[in-house]
Protein backbone atom coordinates (compact mmCIF):
# COMPACT_ATOMS: atom_id res chain seq x y z
CA UNK A 1 0.00 0.00 0.00
CA UNK A 2 1.45 3.59 -0.81
CA UNK A 3 1.75 5.72 2.20
CA UNK A 4 -1.41 7.74 2.53
CA UNK A 5 -2.01 11.26 4.33
CA UNK A 6 -4.40 10.43 7.29
CA UNK A 7 -6.91 12.92 9.41
CA UNK A 8 -8.46 11.52 12.60
CA UNK A 9 -11.58 14.26 13.58
CA UNK A 10 -11.97 13.00 17.47
CA UNK A 11 -8.33 11.20 18.20
CA UNK A 12 -8.58 11.16 21.88
CA UNK A 13 -12.15 8.30 21.82
CA UNK A 14 -12.00 4.86 22.04
CA UNK A 15 -12.36 4.86 18.00
CA UNK A 16 -9.89 7.34 17.48
CA UNK A 17 -7.60 5.99 20.26
CA UNK A 18 -7.82 2.28 18.38
CA UNK A 19 -7.07 4.18 15.15
CA UNK A 20 -4.09 5.81 16.57
CA UNK A 21 -2.79 2.58 17.60
CA UNK A 22 -3.11 1.01 14.27
CA UNK A 23 -1.58 4.15 12.95
CA UNK A 24 1.71 3.75 14.50
CA UNK A 25 2.21 -0.22 14.85
CA UNK A 26 2.49 0.83 10.72
CA UNK A 27 3.77 4.36 11.22
CA UNK A 28 6.04 4.10 7.53
CA UNK A 29 2.62 3.47 5.82
CA UNK A 30 0.55 6.71 7.22
CA UNK A 31 1.43 10.53 7.30
CA UNK A 32 -1.04 11.95 9.48
CA UNK A 33 -2.17 15.72 8.45
CA UNK A 34 -4.47 16.43 11.29
CA UNK A 35 -5.57 15.54 15.09
CA UNK A 36 -9.02 16.82 16.25
CA UNK A 37 -10.38 16.40 19.96
CA UNK A 38 -12.83 17.96 21.93
CA UNK A 39 -11.25 19.02 25.73
CA UNK A 40 -8.90 16.57 25.97
CA UNK A 41 -5.76 19.07 25.37
CA UNK A 42 -3.03 16.71 27.25
CA UNK A 43 -4.31 13.42 24.78
CA UNK A 44 -4.51 15.32 21.75
CA UNK A 45 -1.22 17.10 22.38
CA UNK A 46 0.29 13.16 23.35
CA UNK A 47 -1.02 11.52 20.15
CA UNK A 48 -0.26 14.33 18.14
CA UNK A 49 3.86 14.39 19.39
CA UNK A 50 3.76 10.62 19.12
CA UNK A 51 2.62 10.46 15.65
CA UNK A 52 4.13 13.68 14.40
CA UNK A 53 0.59 15.24 13.22
CA UNK A 54 0.98 18.26 11.10
CA UNK A 55 -1.77 20.16 13.23
CA UNK A 56 -3.92 19.80 15.99
CA UNK A 57 -7.12 21.14 16.63
CA UNK A 58 -9.21 21.51 19.79
CA UNK A 59 -12.53 22.16 19.67
CA UNK A 60 -13.19 24.50 22.95
CA UNK A 61 -11.94 27.62 21.78
CA UNK A 62 -10.58 28.43 25.38
CA UNK A 63 -8.21 25.68 25.49
CA UNK A 64 -6.20 26.78 22.51
CA UNK A 65 -3.29 28.32 24.65
CA UNK A 66 -3.13 24.89 26.69
CA UNK A 67 -3.11 23.36 23.69
CA UNK A 68 0.00 25.87 22.29
CA UNK A 69 1.93 25.32 25.71
CA UNK A 70 1.36 21.53 25.55
CA UNK A 71 2.96 21.65 21.30
CA UNK A 72 5.91 24.23 22.12
CA UNK A 73 9.11 23.15 20.20
CA UNK A 74 7.56 20.63 18.04
CA UNK A 75 6.70 22.40 15.49
CA UNK A 76 3.07 21.06 15.39
CA UNK A 77 0.49 23.65 14.14
CA UNK A 78 -2.64 23.91 17.01
CA UNK A 79 -5.90 25.58 16.30
CA UNK A 80 -9.29 25.86 18.35
CA UNK A 81 -12.66 26.59 17.35
CA UNK A 82 -15.30 24.33 15.70
CA UNK A 83 -14.53 25.86 12.55
CA UNK A 84 -11.32 24.50 13.00
CA UNK A 85 -12.33 21.49 13.52
CA UNK A 86 -14.14 21.51 10.32
CA UNK A 87 -11.17 23.17 8.07
CA UNK A 88 -9.21 20.02 9.47
CA UNK A 89 -11.81 17.94 7.82
CA UNK A 90 -11.54 19.18 4.62
CA UNK A 91 -7.31 18.80 4.33
CA UNK A 92 -7.23 17.23 1.89
CA UNK A 93 -6.37 14.05 3.25
CA UNK A 94 -6.71 10.54 1.39
CA UNK A 95 -8.49 8.89 4.81
CA UNK A 96 -10.45 10.31 6.96
CA UNK A 97 -11.62 8.76 10.48
CA UNK A 98 -14.86 10.32 11.30
CA UNK A 99 -15.06 9.56 15.14
CA UNK A 100 -16.47 12.37 17.15
CA UNK A 101 -19.50 11.58 18.93
CA UNK A 102 -22.66 13.14 18.30
CA UNK A 103 -24.11 15.97 15.86
CA UNK A 104 -20.88 18.33 16.42
CA UNK A 105 -19.47 15.72 13.89
CA UNK A 106 -22.23 16.40 11.23
CA UNK A 107 -20.01 19.42 9.87
CA UNK A 108 -17.02 17.84 9.63
CA UNK A 109 -18.05 14.85 7.87
CA UNK A 110 -20.26 16.44 5.24
CA UNK A 111 -16.78 18.58 5.07
CA UNK A 112 -14.75 15.93 4.89
CA UNK A 113 -17.26 13.83 1.97
CA UNK A 114 -17.58 16.60 -0.26
CA UNK A 115 -13.75 16.48 -0.73
CA UNK A 116 -14.55 13.55 -2.22
CA UNK A 117 -11.89 11.51 -0.70
CA UNK A 118 -12.15 8.30 1.51
CA UNK A 119 -13.99 8.61 5.12
CA UNK A 120 -14.42 6.37 7.47
CA UNK A 121 -17.51 6.72 9.31
CA UNK A 122 -17.71 5.97 13.33
CA UNK A 123 -20.24 8.68 13.53
CA UNK A 124 -23.35 7.46 13.72
CA UNK A 125 -25.23 10.47 13.75
CA UNK A 126 -24.09 11.16 10.36
CA UNK A 127 -26.56 8.62 8.49
CA UNK A 128 -29.06 8.50 11.19
CA UNK A 129 -29.60 12.62 11.30
CA UNK A 130 -28.57 12.80 8.13
CA UNK A 131 -28.49 10.09 5.93
CA UNK A 132 -30.01 10.96 2.65
CA UNK A 133 -28.00 14.12 2.57
CA UNK A 134 -24.54 12.78 3.55
CA UNK A 135 -24.63 9.78 1.40
CA UNK A 136 -25.92 12.21 -1.97
CA UNK A 137 -22.73 14.41 -0.99
CA UNK A 138 -20.65 11.65 -1.21
CA UNK A 139 -22.15 10.35 -4.43
CA UNK A 140 -21.55 14.11 -6.12
CA UNK A 141 -17.89 14.33 -4.59
CA UNK A 142 -17.12 10.33 -5.73
CA UNK A 143 -16.36 10.07 -1.92
CA UNK A 144 -15.75 6.81 -1.09
CA UNK A 145 -17.61 6.08 2.30
CA UNK A 146 -16.46 2.83 4.80
CA UNK A 147 -18.15 1.73 7.80
CA UNK A 148 -15.93 1.37 10.34
CA UNK A 149 -18.76 0.10 13.17
CA UNK A 150 -18.14 -3.34 13.34
CA UNK A 151 -21.58 -4.66 12.62
CA UNK A 152 -21.69 -2.28 9.35
CA UNK A 153 -17.70 -3.17 8.46
CA UNK A 154 -18.65 -6.99 8.90
CA UNK A 155 -21.88 -6.37 6.33
CA UNK A 156 -19.66 -4.62 3.60
CA UNK A 157 -17.52 -7.56 3.74
CA UNK A 158 -20.22 -9.80 3.14
CA UNK A 159 -22.56 -7.55 0.59
CA UNK A 160 -21.60 -7.63 -2.91
CA UNK A 161 -22.14 -4.02 -3.87
CA UNK A 162 -22.09 -4.89 -7.85
CA UNK A 163 -25.19 -7.17 -7.42
CA UNK A 164 -27.49 -5.94 -4.86
CA UNK A 165 -30.26 -7.62 -6.13
CA UNK A 166 -29.06 -10.98 -5.16
CA UNK A 167 -29.00 -9.79 -1.55
CA UNK A 168 -32.27 -11.26 0.55
CA UNK A 169 -31.70 -9.90 4.01
CA UNK A 170 -29.10 -8.04 5.97
CA UNK A 171 -28.93 -9.49 9.88
CA UNK A 172 -27.03 -7.10 12.26
CA UNK A 173 -25.81 -9.12 15.46
CA UNK A 174 -26.75 -7.14 19.28
CA UNK A 175 -24.60 -8.95 22.34
CA UNK A 176 -27.63 -7.93 24.04
CA UNK A 177 -25.81 -5.45 26.75
CA UNK A 178 -25.42 -6.17 30.11
CA UNK A 179 -28.92 -6.50 31.08
CA UNK A 180 -29.72 -8.95 28.62
CA UNK A 181 -31.71 -11.65 31.04
CA UNK A 182 -32.93 -8.84 33.41
CA UNK A 183 -36.31 -8.28 33.76
CA UNK A 184 -38.00 -5.20 33.56
CA UNK A 185 -38.64 -4.45 37.11
CA UNK A 186 -34.61 -5.81 37.80
CA UNK A 187 -34.19 -2.70 35.23
CA UNK A 188 -35.62 -0.01 36.94
CA UNK A 189 -33.15 -0.05 39.13
CA UNK A 190 -29.99 0.20 37.22
CA UNK A 191 -27.46 2.87 37.74
CA UNK A 192 -24.97 4.56 35.30
CA UNK A 193 -21.80 2.46 36.55
CA UNK A 194 -23.78 -0.93 35.98
CA UNK A 195 -24.83 0.47 32.10
CA UNK A 196 -21.41 1.52 31.12
CA UNK A 197 -20.17 -2.01 31.95
CA UNK A 198 -20.35 -3.97 28.73
CA UNK A 199 -19.45 -7.36 28.84
CA UNK A 200 -17.47 -7.59 25.96
CA UNK A 201 -16.99 -4.28 24.07
CA UNK A 202 -15.03 -1.74 25.72
CA UNK A 203 -16.49 1.76 24.88
CA UNK A 204 -16.98 5.01 25.63
CA UNK A 205 -19.85 5.87 28.35
CA UNK A 206 -22.72 7.18 26.04
CA UNK A 207 -22.71 4.16 23.56
CA UNK A 208 -22.37 1.50 26.10
CA UNK A 209 -25.58 2.51 27.58
CA UNK A 210 -26.60 2.73 23.88
CA UNK A 211 -25.94 -0.78 23.87
CA UNK A 212 -27.54 -1.53 27.47
CA UNK A 213 -30.74 -0.10 25.87
CA UNK A 214 -30.68 -1.58 22.10
CA UNK A 215 -30.75 2.00 21.09
CA UNK A 216 -27.56 1.34 19.83
CA UNK A 217 -29.23 -1.22 17.37
CA UNK A 218 -31.32 0.36 16.22
CA UNK A 219 -29.90 3.38 15.38
CA UNK A 220 -27.70 1.04 13.25
CA UNK A 221 -30.53 -0.37 11.51
CA UNK A 222 -30.96 3.21 10.47
CA UNK A 223 -27.64 4.11 9.26
CA UNK A 224 -27.41 0.79 7.59
CA UNK A 225 -30.26 1.28 5.36
CA UNK A 226 -28.35 4.45 4.33
CA UNK A 227 -25.30 2.33 3.87
CA UNK A 228 -26.79 -0.60 1.83
CA UNK A 229 -29.24 -0.34 -0.96
CA UNK A 230 -32.23 -2.70 0.13
CA UNK A 231 -35.85 -1.85 1.32
CA UNK A 232 -36.03 -1.03 5.27
CA UNK A 233 -37.54 -4.45 6.29
CA UNK A 234 -34.43 -6.07 4.42
CA UNK A 235 -32.70 -5.15 8.21
CA UNK A 236 -33.18 -7.20 11.02
CA UNK A 237 -31.62 -7.86 14.05
CA UNK A 238 -30.82 -10.96 15.91
CA UNK A 239 -29.30 -11.44 19.81
CA UNK A 240 -25.93 -12.83 19.74
CA UNK A 241 -24.15 -12.79 23.25
CA UNK A 242 -20.97 -13.72 21.97
CA UNK A 243 -20.38 -10.89 19.73
CA UNK A 244 -18.50 -13.55 17.59
CA UNK A 245 -20.15 -13.01 14.69
CA UNK A 246 -21.13 -9.30 13.61
CA UNK A 247 -23.69 -9.28 11.14
CA UNK A 248 -25.21 -12.01 7.95
CA UNK A 249 -25.95 -11.24 5.10
CA UNK A 250 -28.45 -13.42 3.17
CA UNK A 251 -28.50 -14.09 -0.50
CA UNK A 252 -31.75 -15.39 -2.76
CA UNK A 253 -30.43 -18.90 -3.30
CA UNK A 254 -30.22 -19.27 0.45
CA UNK A 255 -26.33 -18.78 1.16
CA UNK A 256 -25.67 -17.23 4.11
CA UNK A 257 -22.12 -15.11 4.52
CA UNK A 258 -21.17 -14.22 7.70
CA UNK A 259 -17.82 -11.67 9.46
CA UNK A 260 -16.73 -13.44 12.15
CA UNK A 261 -13.62 -11.97 14.62
CA UNK A 262 -12.56 -10.89 18.42
CA UNK A 263 -14.87 -8.15 19.62
CA UNK A 264 -11.97 -5.48 19.11
CA UNK A 265 -12.64 -2.26 17.24
CA UNK A 266 -9.69 -2.55 15.82
CA UNK A 267 -10.27 -5.26 13.28
CA UNK A 268 -13.11 -3.03 11.90
CA UNK A 269 -10.82 -0.11 11.69
CA UNK A 270 -8.18 -1.61 9.97
CA UNK A 271 -10.31 -2.98 7.56
CA UNK A 272 -11.26 0.53 6.82
CA UNK A 273 -7.83 1.79 6.92
CA UNK A 274 -6.01 -0.41 4.94
CA UNK A 275 -8.96 -1.03 2.64
CA UNK A 276 -8.93 -2.54 -0.21
CA UNK A 277 -5.72 -3.95 1.07
CA UNK A 278 -5.30 -5.62 4.86
CA UNK A 279 -2.91 -5.11 7.13
CA UNK A 280 -1.89 -7.07 9.83
CA UNK A 281 -3.44 -5.96 13.84
CA UNK A 282 -2.22 -7.38 17.63
CA UNK A 283 -5.81 -8.44 17.77
CA UNK A 284 -6.70 -11.91 19.67
CA UNK A 285 -7.24 -14.68 16.90
CA UNK A 286 -10.91 -16.37 16.93
CA UNK A 287 -10.92 -19.36 18.23
CA UNK A 288 -14.13 -21.20 17.84
CA UNK A 289 -12.73 -24.14 19.74
CA UNK A 290 -12.35 -22.37 23.16
CA UNK A 291 -15.67 -20.42 22.49
CA UNK A 292 -17.56 -23.91 22.27
CA UNK A 293 -20.67 -22.13 20.85
CA UNK A 294 -22.57 -19.28 19.53
CA UNK A 295 -26.20 -18.42 20.46
CA UNK A 296 -28.79 -16.55 19.22
CA UNK A 297 -32.24 -14.83 19.88
CA UNK A 298 -34.59 -12.48 19.15
CA UNK A 299 -34.39 -9.19 20.55
CA UNK A 300 -37.34 -8.62 23.38
CA UNK A 301 -38.82 -5.18 22.38
CA UNK A 302 -40.99 -5.02 25.64
CA UNK A 303 -38.07 -5.02 27.66
CA UNK A 304 -36.05 -3.29 25.52
CA UNK A 305 -38.72 -0.82 24.09
CA UNK A 306 -35.72 1.49 22.42
CA UNK A 307 -35.38 -0.90 19.60
CA UNK A 308 -38.65 -0.74 19.00
CA UNK A 309 -38.52 2.71 18.35
CA UNK A 310 -36.12 3.22 16.03
CA UNK A 311 -37.41 0.79 13.90
CA UNK A 312 -40.33 2.90 13.86
CA UNK A 313 -38.36 5.83 13.11
CA UNK A 314 -36.78 4.38 10.14
CA UNK A 315 -40.16 3.10 8.39
CA UNK A 316 -41.41 6.81 8.53
CA UNK A 317 -38.68 8.64 7.43
CA UNK A 318 -38.29 12.06 7.17
CA UNK A 319 -37.06 13.36 10.65
CA UNK A 320 -37.91 11.15 12.48
CA UNK A 321 -34.05 8.88 13.00
CA UNK A 322 -33.04 12.39 13.63
CA UNK A 323 -35.65 13.51 16.80
CA UNK A 324 -35.12 10.09 18.22
CA UNK A 325 -31.49 10.55 17.67
CA UNK A 326 -31.44 13.76 19.47
CA UNK A 327 -34.23 13.07 22.05
CA UNK A 328 -32.13 10.01 22.83
CA UNK A 329 -28.74 11.90 23.61
CA UNK A 330 -30.51 14.14 25.97
CA UNK A 331 -31.88 10.97 27.65
CA UNK A 332 -28.59 9.25 28.22
CA UNK A 333 -26.88 12.25 29.42
CA UNK A 334 -29.75 12.78 32.26
CA UNK A 335 -29.65 8.71 33.19
CA UNK A 336 -26.04 9.74 33.55
CA UNK A 337 -25.86 12.34 35.62
CA UNK A 338 -28.51 10.77 37.78
CA UNK A 339 -31.38 12.40 37.18
CA UNK A 340 -33.62 10.07 35.23
CA UNK A 341 -33.60 6.53 35.37
CA UNK A 342 -32.85 3.88 32.77
CA UNK A 343 -36.43 2.82 31.80
CA UNK A 344 -36.96 6.86 30.82
CA UNK A 345 -34.36 6.69 28.06
CA UNK A 346 -36.51 5.20 25.94
CA UNK A 347 -39.50 6.51 26.91
CA UNK A 348 -38.30 10.21 26.69
CA UNK A 349 -37.36 9.13 23.24
CA UNK A 350 -40.94 8.50 22.73
CA UNK A 351 -42.42 11.56 23.89
CA UNK A 352 -40.30 13.39 22.46
CA UNK A 353 -41.40 11.93 18.76
CA UNK A 354 -45.32 12.29 19.49
CA UNK A 355 -44.41 15.85 20.27
CA UNK A 356 -42.30 16.68 17.32
CA UNK A 357 -42.84 16.22 13.75
CA UNK A 358 -41.01 18.63 11.43
CA UNK A 359 -41.29 18.30 7.55
CA UNK A 360 -38.16 16.22 6.43
CA UNK A 361 -35.19 18.12 6.20
CA UNK A 362 -33.16 18.59 3.01
CA UNK A 363 -30.11 20.42 4.08
CA UNK A 364 -27.18 20.19 7.11
CA UNK A 365 -28.84 23.48 8.78
CA UNK A 366 -32.42 21.96 8.44
CA UNK A 367 -31.24 18.70 10.30
CA UNK A 368 -29.29 21.26 12.89
CA UNK A 369 -32.42 23.13 13.43
CA UNK A 370 -34.28 19.61 14.15
CA UNK A 371 -31.62 18.43 16.42
CA UNK A 372 -31.95 21.34 18.48
CA UNK A 373 -35.16 22.07 19.16
CA UNK A 374 -35.41 18.17 19.30
CA UNK A 375 -33.30 18.45 22.39
CA UNK A 376 -35.30 21.32 23.88
CA UNK A 377 -38.40 19.48 23.50
CA UNK A 378 -36.70 16.31 25.43
CA UNK A 379 -35.01 18.60 28.13
CA UNK A 380 -38.09 19.90 28.99
CA UNK A 381 -39.63 16.27 28.91
CA UNK A 382 -36.79 14.61 31.02
CA UNK A 383 -37.22 17.13 33.84
CA UNK A 384 -40.81 14.90 34.33
CA UNK A 385 -38.94 12.02 34.90
CA UNK A 386 -36.54 13.52 37.35
CA UNK A 387 -35.77 10.81 40.05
Amino acid sequence: MNRRTVTILGATGSVGQSTLDLIERSADRFEVLGLTAHQDVDGLAAAARRVNARKAVIADEALLVPLREALAGTGIEAAAGEQAVVEAAGSGADWTMAAIVGTAGLRPVMTALRGGRTVALANKEALVSAGEIMTDAAKESGACLLPVDSEHNAVFQCFDADQPKTVRRVTLTASGGPFRTRTLNEMRAVTPEQAVAHPNWSMGAKISVDSATLMNKGLELIEAFHLFPLEADAFEVVVHPQSVIHSLVEYVDGSVLAQLGAPDMRIPIAHALAWPDRMETPCQRLDLVSIARLDFEAPDLERFPALGLAKAALGEGGARPAILNAANEVAVASFLDKRVGFLDIAAIGGKTLESFDPPAPSALDEVLEIDREARRIAQDIARNFQI
